[in-house]
């Protein structure tokens, strides 16, 4: 159960890092409202899986589900590049949150 919170902790990291974009520096109330939201939520699920998983394990998915997250949604939704180097980077990404997933 842990992991699933993990993985909802680590959904709503997207949710925020991808709305401080719409917010233009808090300057827009709903977007800023929603952003301010979704890091309190992911925060807070973020510390409720800590209490079984081990902490840097658990921090580590925690930034590398959002990382990796945020940079899709980039590409996807912002016209980020996609670049060969960049979709490896994130390949390695995924591979060392497996790998933690594994190792614990």
């Amino acid at each position: 159960m842990s992991w699933i919170i993990l993985v909802l902790a680590g959904l709503f990291e997207i949710a925020w890092a991808i709305g401080l974009k719409y917010t233009e520096g808090f300057t827009r109330f709903w977007p800023t409202v929603g952003t301010v939201a979704s890091m309190v939520i992911s925060v807070g699920l973020l510390g409720i899986a800590m209490r079984a998983l081990p902490v840097g394990t658990a921090y580590a998915v925690w930034v590398g589900i959002g990382a990796v997250g945020t940079v899709i949604l980039g590409i996807v939704l912002m016209g980020d590049a996609a670049s060969p180097g960049r979709l490896i980077s994130l390949a390695l990404i995924v591979a060392g949150i497996i790998g933690l997933k594994l190792a614990s």
